[in-house]
């Protein structure tokens, strides 16, 4: 993929498509992927052990569900239009929408949507190192 002639309105980008969990790349930039993403329900429990995971909610409501204290207990921390959270990495998480959300993630070019999963992956969720906007 190559950079982008102009400028990306990213509402245009998310317009594009309509599957869930199936992020799209809008542009690279130093070996990292800029995905957009749309979501709702849950995702899979994962982790990426080699690098965190950055989330930027462009529009709606999304919880991330972290297993990061003593002995894996649970927290959420719960995300609003604007708002920003890093996943640090080795972390396992859950992101979630009970009415959906649309998503900026920043990603080292084919890191899996999935990580490592830590059960089967559903079939509504695409386990992709990310699809070009097209």
């Amino acid at each position: 993929m190559t950079r982008p002639e102009r400028a990306i309105d990213l509402d245009e980008a998310l317009n594009r498509f309509d599957e869930l969990w199936s992020p799209r790349i809008v542009t690279r930039v130093n070996g990292y992927d800029v995905r957009v993403a749309k979501v709702a329900g849950e995702h899979v429990w994962h982790r990426h052990p080699d690098t965190d995971e950055f989330f930027l909610v462009l529009h709606g409501e999304v919880s991330i569900a972290l297993r990061d204290g003593p002995e894996g207990e649970e927290r959420t921390v719960d995300l609003h239009t604007g708002s920003v959270f890093v996943v640090p990495r080795g972390v396992e998480h859950c992101p979630r929408s009970a009415s959906g959300a649309s998503l900026m993630l920043f990603e080292p070019s084919g890191t899996s949507s999935v990580g490592q999963p830590q059960g089967p992956v559903p079939e509504h969720v695409d386990a992709t190192t990310g699809h070009p906007l097209g």
